[in-house]
């Protein structure tokens, strides 16, 4: 195929050329009723690219074609036998990839215990049962690896009718799974790998970065392009390869989540973010990984930091690391991540991508240059040159990592959506979870709906939320209480 088109983006700027009118949604009329107050924040362009899919491009439908050009383009850069695009982000996708999966009467599904939100979300959805597999942990560090193949056999031996296996590589910390080891276990039981990947848009683009999930024999990748890509928010791509997996029923389960108003501007950003990176992608990463790794020199040079690299990437720990992911420990200026992220962002006006009670995390991306490297590089000076004013940070309880494994007792669903109380949180202790309660980022959940609540869990939650944690959907925001099955 000839990689130097973009149909969807081709096809937009013939939609204008063409100077043609639809009497269809969207009603704004390419920017029309837009007040200028709104123009001038967001721009006039957006809303003139703004135009519904059915009304002349392209939609699954449709006889133009040009979003499945587009997708065969995808799949044939990235070595995939297909690619279908999701304008409702990773989060739609990795739904879809479950309950094609393993939805229906085959009912179990193998899930990495530090799975994202977002997954836990498509069990409540479609009403599997998690089996968990025990991801890797750091005891001192408190932190998550993802699991190696040795505890992906484990888990088949444990459960081995589970439709297939769920792991998340890259995880947010930029640390990566042995996804080939991990395919072999699954293949040899006859089962489909689904690989999150939302973190790995950029793999397949260059040799110096981790293995793309493609070619270490995952049958279905979920890919955020607006993470580690250069696409909008919400533009995601899951790729699919062998014979595992039914492509006409992934895509049916795509449809029943999807929107039937996709934004045209999403497509056609993950279009042309594919033909810059066939074209210029290992070039713009070359300079990306050249800039990093410098960067990660001098940030170990600062007082009270220290990057983390060699750990990350130890036996029982991770088989790779993403070094644009650049995690900083400041455990040694004496203040936690959580005032670290803060005071970058009212002094320095710098957001770091994420912070917990001992570290912040620094996404680069092939968009970064000297220029903002630097600008990084001075704010954290100043942090470390400020940080013996601040105040003594709260203490977070830190469970033993048997203490967060908590047993699941229910489906998720019949949890979610059961007879369900609110009670004090010291109460919630030994009672069935009915809401999953998430710090993020990264998103990971603590407590799953259906999972018995202990007081450790309670405990490290509270001090958390006391020391600057973020609880996004708690039911209450406070955490005195705690929403359970009655």
């Amino acid at each position: 195929m000839d990689q130097s088109r973009a149909p969807l983006v081709e096809a937009l700027a013939d939609y204008h050329d063409a100077g043609r009118y639809g009497f269809t949604p969207p009603g704004h009329r390419q920017g029309a009723a837009i007040d200028e107050r709104t123009k001038s924040v967001i721009g006039a362009d957006a809303f003139r690219a703004d135009v519904l899919a059915s009304g002349g491009l392209d939609d699954r439908s449709s006889s133009n074609g040009y979003l499945r050009d587009a997708e065969s383009l995808m799949a044939e850069a990235v070595g995939a036998d297909d690619a279908f695009f999701s304008t409702c982000g990773s989060s739609l996708s990795v739904k879809a990839a479950m309950m094609a999966v393993a939805g229906g009467a085959r009912g179990e599904l193998l899930v990495t215990r530090d799975a994202h939100k977002s997954i836990v979300a498509g069990l409540i959805f479609s009403g599997l049962q998690p089996r968990w597999i025990r991801p890797r942990w750091d005891e001192e560090l408190h932190i998550t690896h993802p699991p190696s193949p040795a505890a992906v056999r484990e888990a088949w031996q444990r459960h081995p009718d589970a439709a297939g296996a769920l792991i998340v590589s890259p995880t947010p910390y930029g640390t990566c799974a042995d996804i080939a080891g991990i395919a072999e276990v699954c293949h040899e039981y006859g089962k489909p790998l689904i690989i999150d990947e939302a973190w790995g848009a950029h793999l397949p683009f260059h040799a110096e970065l981790p293995t793309w999930a493609m070619d270490a024999g995952a049958d279905i990748c979920v890919v955020s392009v607006h993470k580690m890509g250069a696409g909008f928010e919400q533009g995601s791509v899951f790729h699919v390869q062998g014979d595992l997996v039914d492509r006409a029923q992934l895509s049916a389960c795509a449809d029943l989540l999807m929107t039937t108003s996709p934004n045209v501007l999403i497509y056609a950003a993950l279009d042309g973010w594919r033909r810059h990176m066939v074209a210029s992608g290992e070039q713009m990463l070359d300079s990306a990984l050249h800039l990093v790794r410098g960067v990660r020199k001098q940030i170990q040079e600062i007082d009270g930091l220290s990057v983390m690299h060699e750990r990350l990437v130890a036996e029982e720990a991770s088989h790779d690391l993403d070094e644009l992911q650049v995690l900083i420990d400041v455990d040694d200026l004496g203040i936690s991540g959580y005032q670290s992220a803060d005071w970058l962002r009212e002094h320095c006006r710098i957001d770091v991508g994420l912070s917990d009670h001992r570290r912040i995390l620094a996404t680069f991306s092939m968009a970064d240059t000297e220029q903002t490297a630097g600008r990084l590089l001075s704010a954290l000076r100043q942090l470390s040159e400020a940080a013996p004013s601040m105040p003594q940070p709260h203490n977070v309880f830190q469970p033993d990592p048997p203490q967060l494994e908590l047993e699941t007792v229910m489906l998720p669903r019949d949890a979610f959506f059961g007879d369900v109380v609110s009670i004090p949180a010291d109460d919630a202790v030994g009672r069935i979870a009915a809401e999953q309660i998430t710090p993020y980022p990264p998103g990971i959940p603590v407590v799953v709906p259906g999972e018995r609540i202990n007081a450790e869990v309670v405990e490290y939650l509270q001090t958390g939320k006391a020391a600057g944690m973020n609880l996004p959907d708690a039911i209450d925001k406070s955490l005195e209480t705690m929403r359970v099955v009655r």
